[in-house]
């Protein structure tokens, strides 16, 4: 990449959330740097278990549990920002990347964070009996359309992951899901079944929701070093009861997550850099504006190409201290 593609502004690190994990994961970084080894070591101190075998090497039936899936993708994800050693403007992660986000910054320390996500992870599952709820992929539809079908369904079907133009998340009961998705086909879109084993960020959460608040209540928080665009509001949060609140009203409620990079876009952000397993959100914030560059950093050897673009982004201007 030259420089000349990046505009001068603001750098965002964004942080992937569950559906990116790997078997595999993080294992480069904790082979290569003291630092992301340290972040694993924690994890498996925090959890009492060896998350980091389970995230190096699987089984992979295991590591799709959503107990371990959230320790393991927060884990994976601070292990390389710690060894990566770059600081963002701003932040904001895609559901659970929003812990990530919150470590970031300062916002949570990594040990409470990672107990929180298994206990979330936890919360969520045990929220909807396996089979009473289901999700699926909508394309080809705009945000307006979609929620009025979904409206004209019986029982609990919403939109729940407003993730890019033309791709929205839906997730209910499992026959309003259904229900649903016929009629997606019949006015022209597709809905894709998700492999998921609840129907995340729906009315359904609140269960969880109301268990997971007062262990939210329970953690220290603190300012945040930078503004973290929230997705629940679409806004940035600066201080420590305005984010723990935003974790707290995430569970059942949409990612606006279209709406969180337009925002960011719109407050100077010209580089994205996504920080954590796969590139799944930059695939989003492609489809959702042309005015900001996204690079993905998942292994060490990612590291140079994005510095180079960090350092673009920011512009001479910007650097002397």
């Amino acid at each position: 990449m030259s420089k000349t593609e990046i505009s001068t502004g603001k750098v965002a690190f964004v942080f992937p959330g569950q559906g990116s994990q790997k078997v595999g994961m993080g294992r480069e970084a904790f082979e290569a740097l003291a630092v992301a080894r340290g972040v694993f070591e924690a994890a498996d101190a925090a959890l009492g278990e060896a998350l980091s075998t389970l995230c190096f090497e699987g089984p992979e039936e295991s590591l799709r549990l959503t107990r371990n899936t959230q320790p393991a993708i927060l884990t994976s994800s601070v292990a390389l920002l710690r060894a990566f050693g770059e600081r963002p403007d701003v932040v904001a992660g895609h559901s659970l990347g929003e812990y990530s986000a919150h470590v970031a910054v300062g916002t949570l320390s990594f040990e409470d964070a990672v107990r929180l996500v298994r206990l979330r992870g936890e919360l969520m599952q045990e929220a909807v009996p396996v089979g009473q709820g289901a999700m699926a992929a909508v394309l080809k539809m705009e945000r307006e359309a979609l929620e009025a079908l979904c409206a004209s369904v019986p029982g609990i079907v919403c939109p729940v992951n407003y993730n890019s133009p033309g791709q929205i998340v839906i997730a209910g009961e499992t026959e309003a899901v259904e229900a649903a998705s016929a009629k997606v086909k019949e006015a022209g879109g597709r809905a894709l079944p998700l492999p998921v084993s609840a129907p995340f960020h729906s009315p359904l959460m609140r269960p969880a929701e109301e268990r997971l608040a007062p262990a939210l209540e329970a953690v220290a928080f603190h300012a945040p070093g930078a503004p973290v665009y929230v997705n629940v509001d679409a806004m940035p949060v600066r201080d420590a009861a305005a984010a723990r609140d935003a974790l707290v009203r995430q569970v059942s409620r949409p990612v606006r997550w279209d709406e969180s990079v337009l925002r960011m876009v719109e407050d100077g952000v010209t580089l994205f850099v996504e920080v954590g397993v796969g590139n799944v959100l930059g695939g989003m914030i492609k489809r959702t504006t042309d005015k900001a560059v996204c690079v993905s950093v998942q292994k060490p050897e990612d590291f140079p190409a994005a510095r180079e673009a960090i350092e673009a982004a920011r512009g001479a201007s910007r650097t002397p201290h």
